[in-house]
């Protein structure tokens, strides 16, 4: 979408799995302009799939480095054919797929200062990475690595304490321990250890990014109370990584004026500051707007939650990382696999494929289902780990099937049921203002946000937030150049859409779903242990 470019702009990118993404907004926070690069098709030299390359163990996962400059390339080149107008762009920030990592040669520094306008990008430093291929998010193969970490910080636990998770495969710091064991010259000759978003934002400056501290709690590297590196951590994946990561900053630091080859080359103004980029997650809760006491449900094929949360409990379930609009808070996120598909597949079986038969049985069924509780992991589940379809009625005895009234409610019941219970494990507590901000494909459905209200005892909100990291990354893009610490994230969005109220708690919820919640509890319990 080439649109309308009126006084100065904001810049946000988005280097995700599949695609480099940029979206521009004015300062009436309006969007004038969206462009992507798909990596599959616009970059089919690099042959990936998903914008990766699954190896041949189905655990090592990677994408090709200067496959993601390439792509800034071709996206910064396809705007200016647009007609963007850079020179408008007061500042500009970004996100990058979480957890993914780059690894910079020594003497890349030295080339990235010595950049010549004339030239792409990813032709003058395809030669500055010891690493070829990054590892991402998707890759599963360090199972070993975080088995050590545990054990060296004293436990899983201990560890969520101070990261604020448990040790993730796909985390950094055991992607790096993994690179260290099984490659130590590559390692010795990295001069700079980046994550994908510090990467991204590297490039734009010219110099290395410093990594910002709310992606940089998704490592199980940093000590999230104290937002500084862990050294028992660090010390427990590799020698000198403190070096090689930098100091952390704040994700709203503005780092500097924007490198002299994208003003030469592309018309930046040389007055365009860089604000840090951020994990690609925490984009989203920017992009949303998210503010102390809400939580964002995303329903799609999985379940995500954001929370804003004041004081955090880590547990040995989801993430705990440091806010990226506000210093002194923090946020979660839970992700469950059994979502979209799970109420899909309830709606095709019982509903004969129609949402509206779906609606009409689940109107017909009274809240709280009688006492019947249903329990459905199609597929193994995250939060807890555990597969398999449980039913139960009021006192608690396993049934075989349920009616299909039912069974409809059931779904829906258990599965929220659940969000919030794991919600409230890591320290989230549901008061009088608090909004659950509903997306996603089932946010459409009143039906369900009407269940959502219900068990969250809270008003349930929907706002179409096309593209929300890459937004986020504009709206931080202008939070930066106010002065982060100086102004509230809350007063620079102020004037973006408002949500629009879309159900409202029953007066009878509250009580219905208290003692329902602590039923679930124990059940999940039960068929998590067995």
């Amino acid at each position: 979408m080439a649109g309308r470019q009126e006084g100065r702009m904001f810049l946000g990118f988005d280097f995700s799995t599949q695609q480099v993404k940029a979206l521009a907004i004015n300062d009436a926070l309006e969007v004038v302009h969206t462009s992507a690069v798909q990596f599959d098709t616009d970059l089919p030299q690099y042959r990936t799939q998903g914008g990766c390359h699954i190896h041949d163990d189905k655990l090592t996962v990677t994408s090709p480095t200067i496959m993601w400059v390439e792509a800034l390339d071709v996206l910064l080149n396809r705007m200016k054919k647009q007609g963007f107008d850079f020179s408008k762009v007061a500042a500009l920030s970004g996100t990058g797929q979480q957890h993914g990592s780059v690894y910079w040669k020594t003497g890349a520094q030295s080339a990235l200062h010595k950049l010549e306008s004339n030239l792409p990008l990813h032709q003058q430093i395809k030669d500055c990475f010891s690493i070829q291929d990054s590892p991402i998010w998707m890759d599963s193969s360090t199972t070993q690595q975080c088995q050590n970490l545990e054990q060296a910080l004293g436990g899983a636990q201990r560890l969520a304490d101070i990261t604020g998770s448990r040790g993730y495969e796909r985390f950094t710091g055991n992607q790096i321990a993994k690179i260290y064991e099984k490659n130590q010259d590559a390692y010795n000759s990295s001069e700079r250890i980046s994550l994908v978003c510090s990467f991204a934002a590297s490039l734009f400056l010219g110099d290395y990014s410093p990594i910002d501290l709310s992606d940089g709690s998704g490592m199980n590297l940093l000590d999230i109370n104290r937002r500084e590196w862990c050294q028992a951590a660090l010390d427990a994946c590799a020698p000198d990584l403190k070096t090689k990561l930098g100091q952390p900053v704040p994700s709203y630091e503005n780092l500097g004026a924007v490198s002299s080859y994208f003003v030469d080359r592309y018309g930046f103004s040389p007055d365009c500051r860089v604000v840090a980029f951020t994990g690609d997650n925490q984009g989203s809760l920017a992009g949303m707007r998210l503010q102390e006491g809400d939580v964002v449900l995303s329903m799609g094929t999985s379940d995500t939650l954001f929370l804003w949360l004041t004081t955090p409990q880590p547990a040995l379930e989801g993430h705990i990382f440091v806010n990226p609009v506000d210093p002194l808070a923090y946020m979660a996120l839970l992700c469950f696999k059994n979502g979209s598909l799970t109420r899909e597949g309830i709606r095709n079986n019982c509903a004969d494929n129609s949402w509206d038969k779906f609606d009409q049985l689940l109107a017909s069924t009274p809240r709280g289902n009688d006492g019947n509780i249903g329990i459905y992991f199609d597929i193994q589940e995250i939060t807890p780990s555990a597969v398999g379809v449980y039913r139960f009625n009021a006192t608690n005895e396993p049934q075989n099937s349920f009616s299909p009234a039912t069974e409809v409610r059931a779904v829906l019941e258990g599965q929220f049921l659940a969000r919030r219970l794991h919600a409230e494990n890591v320290g989230f507590r549901i008061g009088p203002d608090c909004r659950v901000l509903a997306t996603g494909g089932a946010s459409s459905n009143t039906s369900i946000l009407q269940v959502i209200a219900d068990v969250f005892n809270a008003k349930v909100y929907v706002l179409d937030v096309a593209n929300s990291a890459c937004l986020g990354g504009a709206y931080r893009a202008k939070h930066g150049l106010l002065g982060g610490d100086k102004v509230p994230f809350s007063d620079v969005v102020k004037s973006a859409p408002e949500y629009k109220l879309a159900a409202t708690p029953n007066s009878d919820a509250l009580q219905i779903y208290t003692a329902l919640l602590q039923r679930y509890k124990a059940l999940e319990e039960n068929i998590a242990q067995s």
